[in-house]
């Protein structure tokens, strides 16, 4: 097909905004990803000039001299994966159940959801919920209590409207149960939502470290993201604190390498991952935004 002058002017606009867009997300991090190798003297007065004499690994080395990182690292990935896979499940069914016909009080309930996505209980009524249900300082107080998303419900009740409902009918004409149909039919179906929700729910999971500082007490079950937000406070430096000029500058030269390189530690699994979810996430988004 031949594009019009308009057309090509138009598709030149949006390749120069695209690219304009690109660098200014790509920049920071690439910034970050290089200042986490370079020596923060050099870095502040040079910038980023990569000259193989200012490479150093020592933030990387102070954050897995100590053991904690290791056990944050897979804390988080527990926590994450766990929280995952309940959301994933419980938003599936939820919005399933809403999307069918015929359900007395649908409206009703949803009108019921939507407004918990504005108001909520409050801090110490939760804290309190969360202690009455003996899940304090377990990773279920972690889980548990954000499983339900109504937003990803909405998503998905969106994402079973589109799915013809003659297949359903053909299903049922066959003999097959509710169960059955949304096992064999429509599940396979909903790879693309199913997907996003998992995305959703794992990336913000894994970005999440306040519910784990109200929750947990043993250090032994921190989050990654709050044993990194525990080793930038210890090595913040405090005016006041540090008399002597010297090491008070030693202390902000780790303190700066340590910053750099827990940043690129705990985008590091996100970044990966995404690649893998990118098609799952377009087809999912856009099925729901159409609809």
């Amino acid at each position: 097909m031949n594009n019009s002058k308009n057309d090509k002017l138009l598709l030149l606009i949006n390749k120069v905004l695209l690219s304009v867009i690109v660098i200014i997300v790509v920049s920071p991090l690439l910034y970050v990803f290089l200042a986490s190798f370079l020596e923060p003297n050099s870095l502040l007065k040079k910038g980023l000039l990569l000259s193989p004499s200012d490479w150093t690994f020592e933030g990387y080395k102070r954050i897995f001299s100590d053991g904690t990182i290791v056990r944050g690292f897979i804390n988080s990935i527990l926590y994450s994966a766990g929280f995952t896979i309940v959301t994933v499940i419980v938003c599936i069914l939820a919005g399933y159940t809403l999307s069918t016909e015929g359900l007395v009080g649908k409206k009703t309930i949803m009108v019921f959801f939507i407004i918990t996505m504005f108001f909520n209980g409050g801090l110490i009524p939760t804290y309190l919920v969360v202690k009455d249900l003996g899940m304090l300082n377990t990773i279920w107080a972690i889980i548990i209590p954000n499983a339900i998303n109504v937003w990803f419900i909405i998503l998905a009740r969106t994402y079973f409207k589109s799915i013809p409902k003659e297949l359903k009918e053909a299903a049922r004409i066959d003999g097959a149960s509710e169960f059955q149909i949304f096992l064999k039919i429509v599940f396979p179906l909903s790879k693309p939502i199913i997907f996003v929700i998992a995305l959703y729910a794992f990336i913000g999971q894994w970005n999440a470290y306040f519910d784990a500082m109200i929750y947990l007490e043993d250090r032994e079950l921190y989050p990654l993201q709050l044993v990194l937000r525990s080793i930038l406070i210890q090595n913040e430096v405090q005016p006041g604190m540090i008399g002597d000029q010297l090491a008070r500058a030693e202390l902000q030269r780790i303190s700066e390498m340590i910053k750099y390189s827990s940043i690129v530690i705990a985008s590091l699994p996100l970044i990966i991952m995404y690649p893998f979810f990118q098609k799952y996430f377009e087809k999912g988004v856009m099925v729901g935004s159409l609809k």
